[in-house]
């Protein structure tokens, strides 16, 4: 490109004339504020994700040794909450990044982190607690998972759109590993302290929370650039393509969330495991689905997002037929390697379906220009809706996570106490985002940068 932007600094650490496509503003200083900012985002959006799933976590340690004994079907309500609520604040997280910057928006989030993590800390220690003080205590952990869609919303302005596979999947990757870290850190607590002492796994995320948000004041930027114009929500919510792409990321990060949040239980439910049973390996499947989510975007930087997703909702129908099978010969060996295997590809699918975003955006603004458009106006639009879509996706995938924790919650309180109930619904909607993926975005003849790339 033939412009070279300049970088204005104001008060408040707003940065202005922000524009990453400009290859030689790119080079010469926009990639390094770019990485300053990706690396604490990826911690500060970990934190959330941590405090979000913590109650995979806790329901592990509730029994009647510590005076809270609950049902199966209690318990999985109980973790239903906080998935819940953060696929509500999902919205709201991701407008707020657009008005009061990146930057503001990152320290005040995960600041507020402090008051559920201090709350869990102590109502999980009284014996006796009731039902309904766990679920607001659940509920209030959802914040953590409205950190996502703030955090997407504002990396995706920092970087140009050809590295933005790789750059979102690496942000979303290093979030989505406070899921397993969190397990990590509970079985560490059961193997070396106990199952009577779950206060120490909150007790473990205070001070970094305090860490993540005095270093995103120190270090974070806050750019014009994401400032999105009034009405790009009620923009986006007209155009197809937003609905389409946020039926596939509940196939997708629905999956991996509500997967992440009731592995424990499901293995407690289905093979009568103890809690230091269950919590040696809930922790796996989040870890490789975490790490896999950046090689998700590199690889749909390569072949085209929409070709990624497709093999691996066909990859996701094949692992629940496994878990069929291995529920029906009572096998724990191939059902731990089918769940495994669900979380990678759900991984997979995370970072190629956020990849797709930019790119149908991107081909709309090329096509706007083709057909006389102004070119800075066009992209600028394609940014904008990025940025709204980006926050609807990620709070209508996160409620597949939902829908997941409530059909296990029916399934195993059903008579037959099993999964399979549920698994074959979770087979019959991959079925469904198979045909989505190639009749819209794959089909030959369809005018999209994906079938293009096909």
């Amino acid at each position: 490109m033939t412009t070279t932007s300049t970088l204005r600094t104001g008060s408040g650490r707003w940065i202005g004339g922000w524009n990453p496509e400009d290859e030689q503003f790119w080079e010469r200083e926009g990639k390094h504020v770019a990485r300053r900012n990706l690396y604490l985002s990826i911690f500060t959006e970990h934190l959330g994700f941590s405090v979000w799933s913590i109650w995979s976590v806790m329901v592990l340690f509730m029994s009647p040794a510590i005076g809270l004994g609950f049902t199966a079907g209690e318990k999985f309500l109980l973790v239903c909450t906080p998935t819940l609520v953060g696929a509500l604040l999902r919205l709201p997280y991701s407008y707020a990044v657009t008005r009061y910057g990146g930057r503001n928006w990152t320290v005040f989030s995960t600041s507020i982190l402090l008051i559920p993590t201090l709350l869990t800390c102590w109502f999980v220690q009284q014996p006796g607690t009731p039902l309904w003080v766990f679920l607001v205590l659940g509920a209030l952990t959802g914040v953590g998972g409205g950190n996502f869609a703030s955090s997407m919303t504002n990396i995706t302005t920092f970087y140009p759109q050809r590295l933005q596979g790789w750059a979102l999947g690496l942000n979303a990757g290093g979030g989505n590993l406070g899921v397993p870290v969190v397990q990590l850190i509970g079985l560490g607590v059961i193997a070396f302290v106990g199952n009577t002492s779950p206060a120490y796994v909150a007790g473990v995320y205070l001070p970094l929370i305090v860490i993540g948000a005095l270093l995103a004041a120190w270090k974070m930027d806050n750019v014009d650039a994401v400032r999105s114009e009034p009405g790009a929500l009620r923009d986006s919510a007209r155009e197809p393509h937003t609905w389409w792409i946020s039926l596939l990321y509940i196939g997708t990060f629905g999956s991996f969330i509500g997967y992440g949040f009731a592995f424990g239980l499901v293995l407690q439910s289905q093979f009568d495991f103890t809690a230091l049973q269950a919590a040696s390996y809930t922790f796996l499947g989040p870890l490789l689905g975490s790490l896999s989510r950046p090689f998700g975007g590199r690889m749909s930087d390569r072949w085209g997002g929409a070709v990624v997703t497709l093999w691996t909702f066909v990859g996701l129908a094949l692992g629940t037929a496994l878990l069929l099978v291995a529920s029906a010969q009572n096998s724990f060996p191939l059902f731990l390697g089918a769940f495994t295997a669900l979380f990678l590809l759900a991984g997979i699918g995370n970072g190629s379906v956020y990849k797709m975003i930019p790119a149908v955006f991107a081909k709309k603004a090329e096509d706007d220009v083709t057909s006389g458009g102004d070119v800075t106006a066009a992209f600028a639009q394609a940014r904008r809706m990025s940025g709204a879509v980006i926050g609807i996706a990620g709070a209508v995938g996160a409620s597949g996570g939902v829908g997941i924790n409530l059909a296990f919650r029916a399934s195993y309180g059903s008579e037959a106490a099993s999964g399979d109930a549920a698994f074959v619904t979770f087979l019959a909607f991959y079925a469904v985002c198979v045909l989505v993926t190639w009749a819209v975005y794959l089909r030959r003849g369809r005018s999209t940068p994906e079938a293009a790339d096909a």
